[in-house]
């Protein structure tokens, strides 16, 4: 019987890190090479049964968990009008289901601490970031490990933070845990995969080929 598998996706992490580990001036900016969630899942479950020696159990997929940062509608509203098209798009695969968690904005500040406001009413943006999506990522880990549907769980991120949910997934002992890195062979200090303390696992590796694969060519 295959493995019935779920893929969870730090997005932005899987999707920044490749655009910039392979040659991304041929590619364009980030958000013209954007990964497909589904795709990418597909990608790495086909490569990773190839890679597998005789007699070890193949996977199927079962379940792609996506976790991403939402731009503010009052800020980045066309940003945010094709997150939330894009999520759309994914989920039409049943098997995809995608969360998003709101950036968090850093504001310019007068003197008093306050935050300035510009010409449009709207306060002044310095800058913005995804908080507590390594969290969700981390939760829906060992959930993931916990569900008897599940048989595999692949952790899809390069982020080390991560590594200590990997650890307490593993101490549950029930579902299989494996991690993905992209890898470049010219580049390759810089494709280093996140691994548990507690043992070795199975890190499946994927390079250009199946990067270009994995994108997202519709216009949002």
């Amino acid at each position: 019987m295959p493995l019935r598998a779920s893929v969870i996706i730090d997005y932005q992490n899987v999707h920044l890190t490749g655009h910039g580990l392979f040659d991304s001036t041929r590619f364009g900016p980030p958000h013209e090479a954007l990964v497909d969630p589904l795709h990418f899942a597909n990608q790495l479950i086909q490569v990773r049964n190839q890679r597998q020696r005789p007699g070890m159990d193949h996977a199927v997929l079962r379940k792609v968990l996506v976790y991403r940062g939402l731009p503010s509608p009052d800020h980045d509203p066309k940003a945010y009008a094709r997150n939330l098209a894009q999520q759309a798009h994914w989920e039409r695969d049943g098997r995809v289901t995608v969360h998003l968690r709101p950036l968090k904005y850093d504001y310019h500040r007068d003197a008093t601490g306050a935050k300035v406001v510009g010409p449009d009413g709207k306060y002044l943006v310095r800058g913005k970031a995804e908080k507590g999506v390594d969290v969700l990522c981390a939760l829906a880990l060992v959930r993931e490990a916990l569900d008897p549907n599940v048989d595999l769980v692949i952790l899809a991120s390069q982020d080390s933070d991560l590594e200590p949910a990997l650890d307490e997934a593993l101490a549950l002992g029930s579902a299989k845990v494996e991690t993905f890195a992209w890898f470049n062979p010219g580049r390759s200090y810089k494709s280093a995969e996140i691994r548990p303390a507690s043992r070795r696992i199975w890190n499946t590796r994927m390079g250009e080929t199946e990067f270009r694969r994995c994108w997202d060519v519709n216009s949002y």
